[in-house]
């Protein structure tokens, strides 16, 4: 059993903690009506991390805590600089599974060991407002680190957190952080007491993935361009890791989309990275795309059907329609489910994992990755744009038909591949290379529209069949798939003039 909370905090240093007439008087800081002094509390907690301190490096903190009102196992994640998910899991002897899972995309299956013992004492204050509402917890720590790691090396020091409660505005932060500044109140250096600890018993932090690749690559370079885009994908897909195994809605499709983005661009700029490199680990996040689609495919399905049969004449409604799309939709999603989850769990996921974090850590620079980023980047777009624009003109001259939509459904594929190759380009390339990303994105849409009426035209013919064997009316699956069929002729209808619309700026002029 495990419990999630966002945790909201800012940390400051502080002299001292027995005399604290350093700290100013927050009643009256924006809806702080009295400041509550709540006495001091004991904490004694053990840090785990990996031998070279993944979870460190990734900005997560895994440790176990005693003492204080919620001991037990405590998981943070980063979600923004003031702002982290914590997942609490009961106090027990072992890590639990639960929390093992969540933080397998930081660790990559990596041992998890302790590193640092940090044992605390707390003096805390409430920030009340009106009405006797705890508005935040002004906490003031005395920290005693210990090094586990071999050294034995101890460090103290004394700090301050401000955590903000549940419901409270993030914007008595700010007003809380202005007054603090006023009294000559510093922001911590540290961006936690384990960051802390490891730099002050000589362990020293980890450096983050893009402090690697700062050290090879030249600014304003197509490498830097790249690169950048390609660790911000690989931090992202790493960040969605626990959505997806926690069931967050929509963050299956966001990890799919991120995996398209990284191969495409991994593809398009060829001239960057050496394929022999990008080329397997391009075809590994086909692998985990491909896994994570029949879960994202189904969500989308599911969606438009339910959304067609609502908007359906009740006297149009024959026989158990609502009862027929449940057990279709139970029987593929707890597979597909499934399927996802068996993905995230293997040795070949992890072993991904590992050949992205190279990747960024070492990247594989080719000649061209010290040039300009604006000459590199406009070639490989207009390489893209040439392959969409040849695509469509094949697709709009076949007869309507399973052939047609074949080629309709390339031609979606390169779109996106087109849009996303104007994406790392947008710092060097500007407004020429977000026009045509916007452009292309319409193109993109109309052809989307179609194939989502292809696959749920399957479908639809899938519950059709069921029905009918188990001799329930199948005319709403009919009267549906002849809707899908109309979209579609629609969608066909609609894309030349939506491609003159998005060809009329011709990149192979423009992204010059």
């Amino acid at each position: 059993m495990t419990d999630t909370k966002q945790e909201i905090e800012r940390k400051y240093e502080a002299p001292w903690a027995d005399d604290t007439t350093w700290l100013p008087d927050l009643t009256g800081v924006g809806p702080i009506a009295t400041v509550v002094d709540q006495g001091t509390e004991d904490l004694d907690a053990v840090y785990y991390d990996t031998d070279d301190l993944r979870l460190a490096a990734a900005s997560a903190v895994l440790r176990r805590r005693t003492g204080g009102t919620d001991a037990g196992w405590h998981l943070k994640l980063p979600l923004s600089p003031d702002s982290r998910e914590e997942v609490q899991a009961p106090l027990s002897d072992a890590l639990p599974d639960t929390l093992r899972d969540l933080a397998l995309s930081r660790t990559r299956g990596a041992q998890v060991r302790p590193v640092v013992r940090i044992r605390t004492t707390r003096g805390v204050r409430q920030l009340v407002g009106s009405g006797s509402t705890v508005l935040a917890e002004l906490s003031i720590d005395s920290v005693r680190a210990e090094s586990l790691l071999g050294s034995n090396a101890r460090a103290s020091w004394t700090e301050m957190e401000v955590e903000l409660a549940r419901e409270t505005d993030p914007a008595l932060l700010d007003a809380v952080d202005e007054k603090l500044r006023e009294s000559g109140v510093d922001r911590a250096h540290a961006a936690s007491k384990l960051t802390r600890a490891l730099e002050e018993t000589m362990v020293g932090a980890p450096l983050l993935p893009d402090e690697h690749a700062a050290e090879t690559v030249v600014p304003g370079s197509a490498g830097e361009a790249v690169l950048g885009y390609v660790e911000d994908r690989v931090h992202t897909l790493v960040s969605l890791d626990p959505a997806v195994r926690s069931d967050v809605p929509d963050s299956v499709h966001k990890m799919r989309v991120t995996c398209r983005r990284l191969r495409s661009v991994l593809r398009s700029f060829r001239s960057v990275l050496d394929r022999k490199v990008t080329d397997p680990v391009r075809e590994e996040l086909k692998w985990l795309g491909n896994e994570l689609a029949a879960e994202r495919d189904q969500e989308v399905l599911l969606e438009r059907l339910t959304s067609r049969i609502d908007a359906l004449p009740p006297e149009l409604v024959f026989g158990p329609v609502a009862a027929r799309l449940q057990v279709w939709d139970l029987s593929n999603s707890s597979e597909a489910r499934q399927g996802t989850l068996d993905a995230l769990n293997s040795p070949r996921y992890l072993a991904l994992l590992d050949s992205l974090a190279t990747l960024t850590e070492q990247p594989p620079l080719r000649v061209k990755a010290d040039r300009g980023a604006e000459n590199v980047m406009a070639k490989a777009i207009r390489k893209e744009y040439d392959r969409l624009a040849g695509r469509v003109s094949y697709a709009l001259e076949l007869s309507p038909g399973s052939a047609r939509d074949t080629a309709l459904h390339e031609a979606r594929k390169a779109a996106k591949k087109t849009r996303y190759a104007t994406e790392p380009a947008r710092d060097a390339l500007g407004k020429a290379a977000k026009r045509l990303g916007k452009s292309v994105k319409a193109a993109q849409k109309v052809l989307g529209d179609h194939q989502d009426s292809v696959a749920a035209r399957g479908a639809l013919r899938e519950l059709a069949v069921a029905a009918h064997m188990a001799d329930e009316p199948s005319f709403v699956w009919g009267l549906l798939y002849g809707q899908e069929q109309a979209e579609a002729d629609r969608r066909e209808r609609e894309l030349p003039m939506v491609w003159a619309d998005a060809s009329r700026r011709d990149p192979r002029k423009t992204l010059s």
